[in-house]
Formats: structure tokens, C-alpha cells, sequence
């Protein structure tokens, strides 16, 4: 049975901007005019016009097959066999770069949740997928399921899987189920437990029935929130680098050739592996900047992606660090 929306909490804040927006972008005012009418600087309009556009009060859509780059697309698909390729241009400040890249994913996310041959979603975690649900239009899907695909930190976040899960939910007035277990067990061997576990094991088989799957990357750097929050009190970001870790895909930690580094944090992770993916029908996954090309690009090697989604200066990085040969899917 379908779950009714949660009451919406508007705060004074988000009124202000969505009045500035309106007088703004559908009355046609200056911002001088705004301002004055709001009995506010000019200066605080202007602020209140960019903050819109980052917290998705404001949407702009261009309606043009040149919008992103179809030559990068190409470019990613033949080199790593992916279906599709979905890249946007690159914002002049590159701290907006998980805004636009999630910009990019709500429109994606918009097109294949209105499609009822979706009945059953996975979800990831993370900021890019967070903003995803604030740019994503609502679609009325109560036959779908949204299914969070790992355990959750102990921290709360509202972009930790059980929230980001919960609100792509309410948005597709849909069904939804967690995963609930920590991303990490205390050993392989209580993970090992765990996993056995016939409730888990239920869990576990529902995940890998998902008919499309939404996922994240992290690096290795204090700017990845699993880093700062999500690892074990007795694992050091230090030792997984020395490991040749470059990122990490579901808590799993890679290197640089796409490969699962030899350390025992990728035993103790509860949930789906990195070799599921390749029995998933389509595994999408969004990211971008600086940071996480060497994650991206060892993702991306693997072969286990279907749907990449970034920004065109990641996208170029990635080529320059991968080479253009072309590489076909090596599903396992």
C-alpha cells in the first residue's frame, strides 16, 4: 500500500528565496524592484537568486540535444562499453560540481522512474544522490519499490541511505525498504554472521533483483563523507592508501586498475559486492570533480557501469587518465 507524502517543512528561509524567485524569474522584476518590494538590499536578492538555483527552488531546462556534450558522451561510451553517457558542462566554480552533476541525475532519475518497467529501484548514498532528489520532478509511481542498497553510519546525516532513500520515495509516492545494518561489520567473521542471517539474506536477494541501480563514489580525501564519518573507529584512511586504495564503490575500496585492495576493511563490509553489479540490468553511477577521477576511472574500468553521469572537465580527466582505447563490458 502506498505511503502518503510527509508534511512538508518550509521554513522562513525557504519562503524568502521562493518569493525572490517568483518576483525575479515569473514577474519579469529587476532585481532592483525585488529587492525594494522585499524591503532588502539588492545584494541579499542577488544571493537569494544563486542559493535558489543551488537548493533546486529553481529549475532551468534547455531544451536542446546540443546541451551537453554529445563528443564526451561518445567518447565514454565507446572507451568504457557503456550504454549511455550523460555529460553536463563543467560550472565556472568547481565547488558546484556535486550541484550540477546532481542537477543531471534528478533528470535522469525523473525519465527512468516514470517508466513502469521499473517496479523495483536501488539507492545508493551520498551528497550527489542527496541533490538528485531536490532537482528530480515528482512522478506518481505506487507500484514502485525504492530499495536503500547498503547499511547506513551510525552518524546522522540527511544524506545517509535510510533519509536520501526515504525522500526519493515520497517523491515517486512509492514503497520503500532499508537495509538495516551498519555499512561495516566489527570483523568478516561477524559479517559473515550477519549475512547469514535470513532476514539479511532476503534483503540481500531483493537487492540484487533491482531492475536499475543509482550509486556514488568516494576517494580517499577528508572531502569524502565515508572518510570522514563512515569508517571503522579502527581503520585509518592512511592504511587503505598505503593498500593502493584510490576510493571506494558500495564501502568496497578500490585501486587504481578497478581492482578490490588487499585489506580487510572489503571483508567486513554488509551488503551487496562490487561483483553484483555485473548481474544488475543497469547500474548507474554519478559523480564528478577533481578528486574523485582516480575512484571514477577505476569504477569505470571495471566494467560493471551502464550509466555514467558527470560533468565534461571530470569526463575529460578521466579519458586523459584511462587513454581511448576502447573497452567492451567484461560482465563476470
Amino acid at each position: 500500500m502506498a505511503r502518503a507524502p510527509k508534511t512538508l517543512q518550509i521554513d522562513e528561509e525557504e519562503r524568502f528565496l521562493t518569493r525572490v524567485a517568483w518576483f525575479y524569474h515569473v514577474e519579469g522584476l529587476t532585481q532592483g524592484a525585488v529587492a525594494e518590494r522585499l524591503g532588502v538590499t539588492r545584494l541579499r536578492v542577488n544571493k537569494a537568486l544563486a542559493d535558489a538555483r543551488r537548493l533546486g527552488i529553481v529549475r532551468i531546462s534547455i531544451n536542446s540535444a546540443f546541451a551537453s556534450s554529445v563528443d564526451l558522451d561518445a567518447r565514454l561510451r565507446e572507451r568504457f562499453g557503456l550504454a549511455e553517457a550523460y555529460i553536463v558542462p563543467s560550472p565556472a566554480d568547481p565547488g558546484n560540481v556535486q550541484t550540477i552533476v546532481g542537477t543531471a541525475l534528478g533528470h535522469h532519475l525523473t525519465r527512468i522512474l516514470a517508466d513502469p518497467a521499473i517496479t523495483l529501484f536501488g539507492m545508493s548514498w551520498g551528497n550527489t544522490l542527496n541533490l538528485a532528489t531536490r532537482f528530480m520532478e515528482p512522478v506518481h509511481r505506487p507500484d514502485l519499490e525504492i530499495v536503500s542498497m547498503m547499511g547506513g553510519m551510525t552518524k546522522g546525516s540527511d544524506i545517509n541511505t535510510f533519509e536520501v532513500t526515504t525522500r526519493l520515495a515520497d517523491l515517486c509516492a512509492a514503497q520503500h525498504s532499508y537495509f538495516t545494518a551498519p555499512l561495516y561489520a566489527g570483523s568478516k567473521e561477524s559479517r559473515d554472521t550477519l549475512m547469514g542471517l535470513d532476514v539479511f539474506r532476503a534483503v540481500l536477494d531483493k537487492i540484487r533483483r533491482v531492475d536499475a541501480v543509482t550509486m556514488a563514489a568516494g576517494d580517499t580525501s577528508k572531502q569524502s563523507i565515508l572518510v570522514k564519518d563512515g569508517l571503522p573507529s579502527d581503520i585509518a584512511v592512511e592504511e587503505l592508501i598505503e593498500a593502493g586504495a584510490v576510493g571506494d564503490i558500495l564501502g568496497q575500496f578500490l585501486d587504481a586498475e578497478g581492482r578490490l585492495v588487499d585489506h580487510p576493511i572489503n571483508d567486513r563490509v554488509i551488503g551487496v559486492g562490487l561483483g553484483d553489479l555485473f548481474e544488475m540490468n543497469s547500474v548507474i553511477l554519478a559523480a564528478g570533480g577533481a578528486n574523485k577521477v582516480p575512484i571514477l576511472t577505476a569504477a569505470l574500468g571495471t566494467g560493471a557501469v551502464d550509466v555514467f553521469i558527470s560533468d565534461e572537465d571530470t569526463a575529460q580527466a578521466i579519458l586523459a587518465a584511462a587513454g581511448e582505447r576502447p573497452q567492451g563490458k567484461a560482465r563476470a
